[in-house]
């Protein structure tokens, strides 16, 4: 780890920060002010469709002005953004909110390539560790996240105003993050020969097919649950400080295992680590689906977050070994891309079951998504089993 990969931990920690307050206080302020209660996710909804929107308009930016002035400017949409939530809280204007976390995306998009920066930042051989520290950085969003949602919610008179002013606080923090940082230097343009091959070949290739699809569904069980946690707590009974330490233990899992799972990866392979990480999404369906006590909301979020680990630590160093230097931005951006989606997908999936299906046949859908990444690592494993013998 050198001073570079350490901001940059940092400025994960901010990132999570921002998400875990999202996630938190969207559903909920959502559930308050929209006109039907199906609609309450749909401002979680918001932030990855513009994460998904944003996707292309980034990696051109990356491209271009490189990654210090692309994440600068991420953060500038995040402080912006963050204002005008509270703005639309204040106002309670739903499709206001909609429309600012929709904006807010622009920098999830930016955020969600600080993990790739990582490997840039590091020597080869170090590279899949400083993924994983890089990763790991956003433990500090687990303890700062709720507590932060949970302090700041009445700053302003009204409900959860006070939460959204802070992140635009937390945004100016991890400008004098970034603006510390140095990154290696933009590229000149190349010529068109030097421009790697075309995205589709880059994308038919099983690895990259697998890696995507790690980190797709993986992400996506993760959002389809995590986001419905604070609304299905609410139904059961529970006030939002439960839910705020339930979140709070499920961003630990999410990230604590940064520290080892670099180590984990190099020793075990990273198709079974990430095969682990599917086991425990499982296990976490399985408390989910036993009781709706406190004890097992904590259990099955925390099981989530360490599985969600795995298999996005997995699938990013996985995809590493997919694409050439000068084929990174298309590549990344394609893969985020796919996340968003899922994600998209998921956020409004979460809040139109568990408000109309309940919790319970939630968590009984989760396991489609979560059988079909297991199913895709056999895959891969079969294949590269097979491409052994006839080499």
């Amino acid at each position: 780890m050198n001073k570079n990969l350490w901001l940059l931990a940092g400025a994960q920690g901010l990132f999570l920060t921002n998400n875990v307050v999202f996630i938190a206080i969207n559903g909920l302020v959502g559930l308050s002010l929209a006109p039907l209660g199906w609609m309450a996710t749909l401002p979680v909804m918001g932030y990855v469709v513009g994460g998904a929107l944003s996707t292309p308009l980034v990696a051109r930016t990356q491209s271009a002005l490189g990654r210090k002035a692309s994440f600068q400017i991420g953060l500038l949409v995040a402080l912006a953004s963050a204002l005008l939530s509270a703005w639309a809280v204040m106002d309670r204007n739903f499709w206001l909110l909609v429309a600012a976390t929709v904006v807010a995306g622009y920098y999830s998009a930016n955020g969600q390539l600080y993990r790739f920066a990582a490997a840039e930042l590091s020597t080869l051989a170090f590279r899949d560790k400083a993924v994983s520290l890089v990763l790991a950085g956003g433990l500090a969003g687990a303890v700062l996240g709720p507590n932060l949602a949970t302090r700041t919610k009445d700053w302003l008179g009204v409900p959860f105003a006070g939460a959204y002013v802070s992140l635009a606080i937390v945004a100016v923090l991890s400008m004098a993050v970034i603006g510390l940082m140095r990154f290696p230097p933009v590229p000149p343009p190349t010529a068109k020969a030097d421009q790697g091959r075309p995205l589709r070949e880059i994308m038919r290739q099983p690895i990259f097919i697998v890696a995507t699809a790690g980190a797709a569904l993986g992400y996506g069980v993760m959002n389809l649950l995590m986001a419905a946690t604070p609304l299905a707590m609410q139904v059961c009974g529970f006030p939002f400080e439960d839910a705020a330490l339930v979140l709070e233990w499920h961003v630990i899992g999410m990230f604590a295992p940064g520290f080892i799972t670099g180590h984990l990866i190099k020793r075990f392979g990273v198709l079974t680590i990430m095969g682990v990480g599917v086991v425990l999404n499982a296990a976490c369906i399985a408390i989910a689906l036993s009781g709706v006590d406190l004890h097992q909301f904590l259990i099955a979020l925390f099981l989530l977050g360490v599985g969600w680990n795995f298999l996005f630590t997995g699938s990013t160093t996985l995809s590493l070994q997919a694409y050439r230097p000068e084929e990174k931005d298309r590549a990344q951006a394609a893969i985020n891309f796919c996340v968003f989606a899922t994600m998209a997908f998921t956020s409004f999936a979460s809040g139109a079951l568990v408000t109309t299906q309940g919790w319970q046949w939630l968590n009984v859908g989760s396991l489609v998504p979560v059988a079909l990444t297991g199913l895709a690592l056999i895959w891969l494993a079969w294949s590269r089993r097979q491409a052994g013998r006839s080499a």
